[in-house]
């Protein structure tokens, strides 16, 4: 009998100490229970984190995809320029050395005339889309420098917040919290700050007339 009482006795023991334990699990997973939240941060900010860094390239590629545009632009201006000057002196040297009285003469004055105005016209419409995409250049840029804090800012959050799951210290995750924060306001910025692109309009614009007149060609060709 008494071996059996003291069986009873380290069973009713055992039993308590698996309750303590039990209720210590559960005050631990309640004290505890803010590390989730920690967690869903984590996956929160990396997806921010990923997003501005997206961001961040495609301003990069658009401030040299412009700059490359309004290069190619500037070198057709050129190109038009130099072509119209020497149309200019080939029209200045027949109007003074040619016979006024010979309508060929007259004739090239004419077509000289009229190709010095087309190149004319096309240094504007050059001028314009470089200037154009020059704007788009220089604004992407903006934006970029606007934007580059943000990303090692959200690398620093999800730093501070996974510490935070390793020490159990909230403060790490209020840090982490403030420095995501600010890195998406800067994001929110950068978007609410974009304009339209001007380059790609202003090219739609040049290519317009000469559009129509396409058309207009082919209806009376019908």
């Amino acid at each position: 009998m008494d071996n059996l009482q003291d069986e009873l006795k380290e069973l009713k023991g055992f039993i308590a100490e698996l309750k303590a334990d039990r209720v210590a699990t559960k005050d631990k997973e309640k004290r505890e229970a803010w590390t989730k939240y920690v967690s869903l941060t984590v996956v929160i900010i990396a997806v921010l984190g990923s997003i501005a860094t997206q961001w961040a390239g495609k301003y990069s590629s658009r401030v040299q995809l412009s700059q490359a545009k309004a290069s190619d632009s500037w070198n057709l201006y050129q190109a038009r320029s130099v072509k119209g000057h020497l149309l200019e002196v080939t029209t200045n040297f027949l109007t003074k050395m040619g016979d006024p009285t010979n309508s060929e003469t007259q004739k090239m004055l004419k077509d000289y005339a009229k190709s010095v105005a087309k190149y004319d016209a096309g240094k504007d419409e050059s001028q314009n889309i470089a200037r154009a995409y020059e704007a788009d250049r220089d604004s992407a840029e903006a934006l970029g420098k606007k934007l580059s804090p943000a990303v090692p800012l959200f690398s620093v959050s999800i730093a501070m917040a996974s510490m935070c799951l390793l020490t159990k210290r909230k403060p790490l995750w209020l840090v982490a919290l403030f420095a995501a924060a600010i890195a998406t306001a800067m994001m929110v910025s950068a978007c609410l700050s974009q304009a339209p692109l001007q380059g790609p309009q202003a090219e739609k614009e040049s290519l317009a007339p000469k559009v129509s007149k396409a058309q207009e060609r082919t209806g009376e060709a019908k």
